[in-house]
């Protein structure tokens, strides 16, 4: 299969409609249609389900959706490093990390990196440390920043300076706002949220949940945009890292710090032996340089 098969294709996923993806491809139905056909006979499974007035993908189509998003955004970024291979430094760094504070380091290395060259652009990907850590296996990040990695031996690390505080995210009518710090059993029988990753007590902050013992938590989250919803709605007290919500001024919510007190290390991490663009290297330079 081509990559041109596999843009046709995702444009269908998208629209899930022939006709609507033929018009924003600017070819004919029907030729797009027999191009959909061939693919699922080389493929050797049907790609879609198709109704009445729109379709749907089957599980076969899905995985190849997956795949076909995967390839050809390695496929662009191959492009784009390519072309800065001349004298004039231009191209993506693209970088996967979860939400931290501490990421300020990284922001302040990208504005430098973009003042002295222009031409580069970067591109940031959220997610926890199994999506990074799947992007950076398969070459779509350059970078990744892990907030408190256990097997941090498997990548080139640098080590970043600033680090996060867990705490408690809460409402600020919640009897536990009026103390300065909160105490495992301070949480002993409360409504609690946690990530997903926190549940599997890993780092420092799973050592303090270790410590606190069986907890009650009620939900899990992956962004602390929607914890901080489900705290404003009453639905429990969100563990999380401080200064990810602004909590300031007349906002209804408020942070207050674990006790005993947990930091986390932030890192950036990349594949040992990459081989970096021109712009990657600038940016890993001018970090390395912010680090010391």
């Amino acid at each position: 299969m081509e990559l041109r098969e596999l843009r046709y294709f995702l444009a269908v996923a998208r629209e899930k409609n022939i006709t609507k993806a033929a018009e924003t491809l600017y070819i004919s139905q029907p030729s797009l249609s027999k191009q959909m056909q061939d693919l699922e006979k080389e493929i050797g499974s049907p790609l879609f389900v198709r109704g009445s007035r729109s379709i749907t993908l089957t599980e076969t189509g899905m995985l190849l959706k997956k795949r076909a998003e995967e390839l050809i955004e390695l496929y662009e970024k191959t492009e784009a490093e390519l072309s800065s291979l001349d004298e004039t430094v231009c191209g993506e760094v693209r970088v996967g990390g979860g939400e931290s504070y501490a990421l300020e380091t990284v922001m302040q290395a990208a504005k430098v990196v973009q003042e002295k060259y222009p031409l580069v652009t970067f591109r940031f990907f959220s997610g926890d440390a199994y999506d990074v850590s799947e992007k950076l296996e398969r070459g779509l990040v350059d970078f990744g920043v892990m907030v408190d990695l256990a097997d941090i031996a498997q990548y080139s690390a640098l080590r970043l300076p600033l680090s996060d505080r867990w705490g408690v995210l809460m409402r600020r009518d919640s009897p536990l706002a009026a103390k300065e710090a909160i105490s495992p059993a301070d949480l002993m029988g409360l409504p609690l949220l946690c990530s997903q990753q926190m549940l599997e007590k890993k780092g420092v902050i799973g050592q303090w949940l270790r410590a606190a013992g069986r907890l009650n938590v009620r939900a899990t989250y992956n962004l602390v945009y929607n914890a901080s919803l489900m705290v404003q709605a009453g639905i429990g007290y969100a563990i999380t890292l401080e200064k990810l919500i602004n909590t300031s001024g007349d906002s209804a919510l408020c942070f207050r710090p674990l006790v005993p007190e947990v930091r986390t290390p932030l890192d950036l991490v990349w594949k040992k032996h990459a081989v970096f663009s021109k712009p990657s290297q600038i940016f890993l330079e001018k970090l390395q340089e912010l680090a010391r």
